[in-house]
């Protein structure tokens, strides 16, 4: 290879990386809730299988119980994709 085509091709993987770089430091920050550390929850983070966890979140979450989720909130199968364990 010419040593012109070995620049152009570096120079365009540095702006390549540069460009991630940019993008991923304007990501905005997480801003769902975390599942917390209390009595009511603390059972979640024994359990190793994310599923299994989430088959108990409906237990209090449900429909028509006093901690429900909003009309307006995502599929309740997925609980720990958005709310994470800390």
């Amino acid at each position: 290879m010419k040593k012109t085509t070995v620049r152009v091709l570096n120079a365009t993987f540095l702006l390549f990386c540069a460009s991630i770089l940019v993008l991923l430091l304007k990501a905005p920050e997480e801003s769902t809730a975390k599942v917390p550390r209390d009595d009511d929850h603390i059972r979640f983070y024994s359990i190793a299988s994310k599923k299994e966890a989430e088959s108990y979140c409906s237990d209090c979450h449900g429909p028509g119980l006093a901690n429900a989720l909003p009309k307006d909130h995502p599929p309740s199968y997925r609980c720990l994709f958005c709310h994470k364990r800390i």
